[in-house]
């Protein structure tokens, strides 16, 4: 078994990868992000294979990663996640039974998804949990660009659940938490206890973060510099305001936002949510850490990765501190 893991995520505009280690109290060893050109990739999907390719590369030399294993964490539109219940039953004969019991609520024919159900309660012989359905074909793609700079995929997690994983500490176990990552077109919501989810929605909302400004043109996106940690930084300046002018996506997310932690909290049975925890490229962005509050009457905090995982050997900064929050949180899944 390795010795470190390398949590890694796709996203339109970059490649983000965190080398921690597997151990009780892990540590961050090093971390990067490399931009990419339009067209590239959209969501956790692959478009361009020879681009992400050579993009990994880059970003496996520069950080000085170690580990040629990978844990991948996806947070697509094309994602299914959902409440379910079915027969209680073992894990094996629930994998097979599942494509049958589930295929009317799926947006492609079962054969062409890959689905998992995280289970989180059972009453009498009925068990609950949450439905997660992906395009298989997608995923094969994002497998089969690591295999070429021969990188292993040693798991796909959904990115919702390594945020819940990641902020597990910062409240009581019995707590519930909303945690918000706020991406360049996707938002993620899990509200978890104790590191469980128990409910989760993804928000597709363009939100004008510097990433998604600078990957306008590809001739922007050319001039990008790649970010990667593996000392101790000099000091810089955390992620500046994006303006002065509040973009009317932010008012947007702040309303779908509070209208999905209502429908949360209009459930029978569920719990009352505590705090919200904020993280993501989104939350430089101008206006949002004022509307987010004014919207939802709760407190919010803004989490970074000092905030969830040891950093003395490697301590990011500005945007990529807040970005390597739910990267790090999909590598916390392979700490036993």
């Amino acid at each position: 078994m390795p010795k470190t893991i390398v949590g890694l995520e796709l996203t339109e505009e970059s490649v983000r990868g965190a080398e921690i280690t597997l151990s009780r109290t892990p540590q961050l060893l090093a971390c990067g992000e490399v931009p990419l050109p339009p067209d590239a990739a959209k969501d956790s999907e692959v478009l361009d294979a020879g681009t992400i390719a050579v993009a990994l590369r880059q970003l496996w030399s520069g950080a000085r990663f170690k580990s040629r294993d990978v844990v991948l964490g996806v947070a697509s539109r094309r994602i299914l996640v959902r409440e379910y219940s079915t027969q209680a039953m073992r894990p094996d004969l629930l994998r097979e039974a599942l494509p049958f019991q589930v295929q009317d609520l799926l947006p492609v024919p079962a054969s062409q998804a890959v689905l998992d159900f995280y289970p989180l309660a059972q009453n009498g012989d009925q068990v609950s949990g949450l439905l997660v359905a992906a395009v298989s074909e997608a995923i094969e793609q994002i497998i089969s660009t690591l295999a070429k700079v021969k990188l292993r995929a040693r798991a796909v997690d959904l990115t919702a659940f390594g945020l819940a994983r990641a902020t597990a500490r910062l409240a009581p176990a019995d707590a519930a938490v909303a945690t918000v990552c706020i991406g360049d077109h996707t938002t993620q919501v899990v509200v978890s206890q104790g590191g469980i989810p128990i409910f989760v929605r993804l928000l597709p909302i363009d939100i004008p973060t510097a990433a998604a400004e600078r990957h306008v043109t590809s001739e922007a996106t050319a001039q990008l510099e790649p970010s990667f940690e593996t000392v101790p930084p000099t000091t810089r300046a955390r992620g500046a305001l994006r303006g002065a002018i509040v973009h009317p996506s932010v008012g947007d997310l702040a309303a779908r936002l509070r209208s999905t932690l209502s429908f949360f909290a209009s459930r029978p049975g569920a719990p009352a949510i505590t705090q919200v925890l904020v993280t993501g490229a989104g939350v430089p962005v101008s206006g949002m850490m004022t509307a987010l509050p004014a919207a939802i009457d709760l407190p919010f905090r803004v989490v970074t990765a000092e905030d969830v995982v040891n950093v003395k050997a490697v301590q990011p900064t500005g945007d990529l501190a807040i970005n390597l929050v739910s990267t790090i949180g999909v590598a916390l899944g392979e700490v036993r």
